[in-house]
């Protein structure tokens, strides 16, 4: 009987066996299946939206629009957050060989999934590390973000990463998905992307960065929030090292290397890249403006919008960075300079730095600044009165005010630093080649940060003399004269009712001299006001103001004879590409700033037109060029070649210039010298040049330091000087192109002159109006 018992039990033991066998089965291949149908789910977007197939291809990177050079050279970028896009190829190796070697050891190996590193952190329950590949990682950052902290939603997002990580290894080569990830990470400091990190944590270019540097943009990729290098460096330092060992344990970079490299201080060369700072940043604002209307008119092949902020795009103008960068220190040089003489007139002036006007004029020019102002635009949202904001703007407070000499931290009222920024002079300067309209240079003002206002396409002011060329072309044109016909230089009357004038309009020069018989060449280098003033009689204001227009200038022009010295406002960019029409032996071509924008996949998506069209003859034009010659030669602007001094040559910022190549040029001065004009051409290249203060009433007293040949006529020097220093700019040094079987008279025969010292001191063509 017992042993029939023991049978019993033996087959109970067999019968629960296999019961339990296939139970477990049962539920592993049912679990098995769950979770297959859990990853087909979530490949489907069940759980929850999954990238397309054309998400994969193009996925949302959200890239900087970068502003390049004609020589190839990023000047700025717009963006939301500062990322910029690279290929394998832009990459340093030992950044790529670091970034390996931490973040994902068997990255060459596995498929997007590394399936030892899942097992080793399964069975740890992650206290041994993450299994995260890069391609997990570029994963995330592509299509999720950071993972939620719910557990459910946590694993599935894990899901979605693998699914992910698999479909880019499939879509992509290895070089490609290092790339993508190198370009997606956020850095911190508005720098998304190893570019952007690169410029600016050290201020270098990516292939430029060192193993050092590397090590710390790869230790950042663990948490760049923790360690960014600018407010944890020791932190940085630590995390640094790790790298370091990594690459040693990879056999990357050898023990020596490791110990030296890890003993080094973590050095920075930090700049945050910011809108108000940089390269042309005038010039940029300005672009920035241009691009807003030009997307309104250009739209994607899909019918969207293209946003200049988000979709990559490369706008290439034809700015030349070397070109702009020469003519923002020659602004800066000679600014600086003349700003010192400013402040030193200012000190006796109890109104300064207004001259000649009522308590009361001063006060209305303060106020509506104070109204203008960011401080009052902030309080007026923050629901304060009138009364509450003036009374703020009188109380002293800490601020930081921009001076010559650098930034400055000081204490003053917002009214009291009102009145100092309206110390400062003002500049635009904007160079062209005549030929093809090409800008390659525009400085708006002296420090965008501080001065947003462009005085080179946004600002007109009053021209003075350099409008004078307009009046002789015109009479040139219309009656047959050339640079070598005389005219008597004697007072002269344009009585009420002739030409519109409705009182007897009586020019004088501003030496109060008369030189009797003159040449036009003579004349118009002097700049001669009696004379300007007969030639307008001659052809009308209504000749004058036509041909004006076909040379560019968009303004509004009175047709009245007070014209022809300078009572018109207008731009530099409408100057110099007025002035370009006469180097272009009379053909007027619109400036152009834009050569082509390329959408983030490198397709030109906008090509501008070039406008032109015929104003003049060649011979007239050549006629013009030979009296603006003359200006440069003999004239207002001679110290370009001169070696002697005379008043104020201290503040000829560069002089002696000793120029000995063909120059035609023009010096200008407004009334009370509160605009001072140089507009300066060779062969290939016209530049105009304006300086004044931000209000007309803010000037220098005398006309020794405010007129065009001391306050402009250095910047257009300085300018050139360092242009001409730089062979690669192939910047011409030859004759005007002379018009073949020319038929106006230009060589005039001039006798040995003994130069008048009033003429080296004064530049003779302040008008009166």
């Amino acid at each position: 009987m017992a042993v029939k018992k023991n049978n019993n039990q033996t087959k109970n033991i067999e019968k629960d066996t296999t019961y339990y066998k296939k139970k477990f089965w049962k539920i592993f291949f049912y679990g098995i299946g769950a979770i297959g149908l859990f990853f087909l789910f979530a490949s489907w977007g069940l759980l929850g939206s999954m990238p397309s197939f054309e998400d994969l291809e193009n996925p949302d990177s959200n890239l900087a629009t970068e502003i390049i050079s004609s020589d190839g050279v990023v000047l700025g970028k717009y963006f939301e957050k500062n990322r910029s896009q690279l290929k394998y190829s832009d990459l340093p190796k030992n950044l790529v060989q670091a970034l390996v070697a931490t973040e994902d050891a068997r990255f060459y190996e596995h498929s997007g999934v590394d399936g030892r590193g899942t097992l080793r952190a399964i069975a740890s329950l992650g206290t041994s590390g993450g299994a995260s590949t890069l391609t997990q990682q570029l994963a995330k950052q592509l299509f999720h973000g950071e993972g939620s902290k719910f557990l459910p939603f946590r694993i599935v997002q894990k899901v979605k990463e693998w699914i992910i990580a698999i479909r880019l290894e499939r879509q992509y080569t290895k070089n490609e998905i290092i790339a993508m990830y190198c370009n997606v990470y956020d850095f911190g400091n508005n720098s998304v992307g190893v570019s952007s990190a690169a410029k600016t944590y050290f201020s270098k270019e990516p292939k430029d960065l060192s193993i050092d540097e590397s090590a710390i943009l790869v230790g950042m990729f663990k948490n760049s929030g923790l360690y960014n290098p600018v407010r944890n460096p020791e932190g940085v330092k630590n995390r640094r090292n790790v790298v370091l060992l990594q690459m040693e344990k990879q056999n990357i970079i050898t023990e020596d290397q490791k110990v030296k490299l890890q003993s080094l201080p973590i050095t920075l060369h930090f700049k945050l890249e910011t809108h108000k700072e940089g390269t042309a940043t005038y010039f940029r604002e300005y672009l920035r403006d241009y691009l807003k209307k030009w997307a309104e008119e250009n739209k994607k092949p899909d019918g969207s919008d293209y946003d200049v902020y988000k979709d990559g795009l490369k706008i290439y103008t034809t700015i030349d960075s070397r070109m702009q960068l020469h003519a923002e220190e020659a602004v800066a040089a000679h600014m600086a300079n003349l700003q010192e003489e400013f402040f030193i007139q200012s000190k006796g002036n109890k109104n300064a730095p207004f001259v000649n006007i009522s308590s009361k004029e001063t006060q209305r020019i303060l106020t509506q600044a104070m109204k203008s102002s960011h401080r009052w635009e902030v309080m007026k949202s923050l629901d304060k009165n009138d009364e509450e904001i003036i009374k703020s703007f009188n109380e002293k407070t800490k601020m930081t005010v921009f001076s010559w000499k650098g930034e400055r931290d000081t204490i003053m009222t917002p009214m009291d630093s009102i009145r100092y920024y309206k110390h400062f002079l003002q500049s635009g300067l904007m160079a062209m080649e005549p030929q093809t309209g090409n800008i390659k240079a525009w400085v708006g003002g002296i420090n965008y940060k501080y001065f947003q206002y462009d005085h080179v396409g946004q600002g007109a002011r009053q021209v003075g003399s350099t409008f004078k060329p307009f009046v002789y072309a015109t009479a040139i044109e219309q009656l047959n004269m050339s640079p070598c016909d005389s005219i008597i230089d004697s007072p002269f009357t344009i009585p009420v009712g002739r030409h519109h004038v409705t009182e007897s309009w009586t020019p004088k020069n501003s030496d109060n001299r008369y030189r009797g018989m003159v040449t036009l060449k003579r004349a118009l280098a002097n700049s001669i006001n009696t004379v300007s003033a007969k030639l307008m009689d001659k052809v009308g204001p209504e000749a004058v103001v036509e041909l004006t227009h076909k040379l560019g200038v968009k303004s509004d022009i009175p047709v009245q004879p007070s014209i022809a010295l300078g009572a018109v406002e207008i731009t530099v960019e409408d100057m110099v590409a007025a002035y370009s029409t006469f180097a272009n032996q009379g053909v007027y071509t619109k400036p152009q700033f834009l050569s082509r924008i390329e959408d983030k996949s490198g397709t030109i998506i906008y090509e501008p037109i070039p406008e032109s069209h015929d104003v003049l003859n060649k011979d007239i034009a050549f006629a013009v060029i030979k009296l603006l010659e003359g200006v440069t030669e003999g004239g207002s602007g001679d110290r370009l070649r001169t070696t002697y001094g005379g008043s104020g040559d201290n503040r000829w910022t560069g002089y002696p210039y000793q120029f000995k190549n063909p120059i035609a040029g023009k010096t200008g001065t407004t009334q009370n010298q509160s605009d001072g004009w140089f507009m300066g051409m060779v062969p290939n290249l016209v530049t105009g040049v304006w300086v004044g203060c931000e209000d007309r009433s803010a000037r220098f007293k005398s006309i020794t330091y405010g007129q065009g040949a001391t306050a402009a006529l250095p910047v257009w020097a300085y300018f050139m000087k360092l242009c001409y220093a730089d062979p690669g700019l192939k910047v011409s040094k030859e004759d005007f192109n002379r018009p073949s079987n020319l038929s106006i008279k230009v060589d005039c025969y001039s006798a040995p002159k003994v130069k008048d010292t009033t003429e080296i001191q004064q530049d003779t063509e302040e008008f009166e109006l």
